[in-house]
């Protein structure tokens, strides 16, 4: 009898401890079950478009997924062998190719982003956070092992995509460092604190300067911050003029209905991107602000940073020659 009982002991205590690995706790707060890790060995777990060119761009992509089930549970992690939860995430990865890549060839990973709903307070998304990370710099190591084979590369996020390019940045040693052409950091703040952790993070001051980092985040007025993603940011510049002064720029927002033209400028006391003659202020989902335009980041300056990417390139190979 009491060999049943320690073997019922030993049995319990094995199977609770593995309910317990399959959730991402912070202390003794369960946040839900997690999703299997995604193998980057497997190219199912890319979006790459190779086109023999001399760059590339590895980009990763925003917060397309919200909280979904597994089993019974809810969990707040992408599943990225999840069909649906795929097609949100390759939508992004899709348009920001199209928008963006020109002649550079295009890596972005699948990974298990926070859900929408974990940004609904800072404090939830930094508990979140860390998971995603993770899979953000397995991604990149092996894009640097296996995928680059030593090509320069611009690095660029958007949004959650953006403090992953942080979380790269602090590991990345200076022998790779050497071929970044530049960081776009977009919709998302860099802070004090991140370059006092990252001593490669320098705010690009011009069109062509190489090894720098992009930082913008566009706003009606400066009350219409949305702290979670801009509050304490340091870095700024004019994705229109490529100016880091006040100077506005006119620019042409390419709608699907009708071309607006808008005006940007950048105010020095916030370090906000203040847009101009935008119509709609309606907030996004969950952390949206009137007059915030977060989500329409992608959208409003593509032209322009597409051609400024393949301005950084060819300043990078000016450069080295």
């Amino acid at each position: 009898m009491y060999r049943l009982k320690t073997a019922f002991v030993v049995l319990f205590g094995i199977c609770f401890s593995l309910f317990i690995m399959s959730w991402n706790s912070d202390g003794n707060l369960a946040v839900g079950p997690v999703p299997t890790p995604p193998d980057y060995a497997d190219s199912t777990q890319w979006f790459m478009v190779d086109r023999h060119g001399e760059a590339d761009l590895f980009y990763i992509i925003s917060t397309e997924t919200g909280d979904h089930m597994i089993g019974n549970d809810t969990s707040h992690y992408a599943d990225t062998y999840d069909n649906y939860l795929r097609g949100r995430m390759k939508h992004e990865m899709y348009a920001v190719d199209s928008f963006y890549s020109g002649q550079l060839n295009y890596y972005s990973p699948y990974y298990r982003q926070a859900s929408m709903q974990s940004w609904a307070t800072e404090e939830m998304a930094m508990r979140r956070i860390p998971l995603p990370m993770k899979d953000c710099v397995d991604s990149w190591d092996y894009y640097i092992k296996h995928f680059n084979q030593g090509r320069p590369f611009i690095l660029a996020g958007f949004s959650q995509g953006a403090y992953a390019v942080t979380e790269i940045m602090k590991r990345m040693p200076d022998s790779i460092a050497e071929r970044m052409v530049a960081a776009y950091f977009i919709g998302y703040k860099i802070t004090a604190k991140d370059t006092a952790a990252c001593k490669l993070l320098r705010s690009a001051c011009g069109a062509v300067d190489t090894g720098v980092s992009i930082c913008f985040n566009s706003v009606k007025t400066p009350k219409s911050e949305i702290p979670i993603v801009s509050g304490g940011n340091i870095f700024c510049i004019n994705p229109i003029n490529w100016r880091t002064d006040t100077t506005s720029a006119r620019f042409v927002f390419h709608d699907k209905e009708h071309n607006d033209t808008l005006t940007a400028r950048l105010d020095p006391e916030s370090r906000l991107l203040l847009i101009g003659d935008y119509k709609n202020d309606k907030p996004m989902p969950v952390i949206g602000v009137p007059g915030n335009y977060h989500h329409m980041e992608l959208k409003f300056y593509y032209p322009y940073i597409r051609q400024n990417m393949a301005d950084r390139v060819a300043a990078y190979f000016k450069d080295k020659n």
